[in-house]
């Protein structure tokens, strides 16, 4: 028993040494400034996928963003591929430097963000209807910058701490 337990606290051990850090991103570029490249009109496509990657839904999404001085507020428009249409509306604050707070109708307290170097780390809890029923999921989101143009995102959900599926988005930036 002493050695099942030695073995799990050197692999969780491992494991959390293995976790990803914003400051990993500091010396990327284009560096990401969310104010900057969210302000104006932005497209994005994506899907959401099971814990296994099965594709549940695939959707597009239209932002339109405004800054006012150290307010960002988007406007999102959602297609799914299924008909249905989604709209949410974030306002999201800049605390300091790269650092972020955020706040939308279906999202549970206080989003928080931080970013470096081309790359933006979002968390937060948000309600999300499947099945008839409602479920507060966490949400842990990366977002790198291609270029002026393009941005990715890898969103994981979770529950209880556990992966129940993942998010990923191509978000396009017209060019100005």
């Amino acid at each position: 028993m002493r050695r099942i337990v030695t073995a799990c606290l050197a692999l969780m051990m491992l494991l959390s040494g293995c976790s990803t850090e914003i400051t990993d991103y500091r010396q990327q570029q284009p560096a990401l400034d969310i104010f900057h490249y969210f302000n104006g009109q932005t497209e994005a496509w994506g899907m959401v996928q099971d814990r296994q990657g099965k594709q549940l839904r695939r959707f597009h999404v239209v932002i339109n963003g405004t800054v006012v001085g150290d307010t960002l507020t988007l406007a999102e428009q959602f297609r799914y591929d299924d008909g249905e249409k989604q709209q949410r509306v974030w306002h999201i604050r800049r605390t300091s430097p790269g650092r972020y707070e955020g706040r939308a109708g279906d999202i549970q307290g206080v989003a928080k963000g931080q970013s470096a170097g081309n790359a933006l780390h979002w968390q937060y809890s948000m309600n999300v209807k499947a099945n008839g029923k409602t479920w507060l999921l966490d949400f842990d989101d990366w977002m790198y910058l291609q270029d002026g143009q393009h941005l990715f995102n890898k969103t994981e959900m979770k529950k209880f701490g556990f992966t129940v599926g993942v998010v990923t988005l191509f978000f396009s930036k017209s060019a100005s």
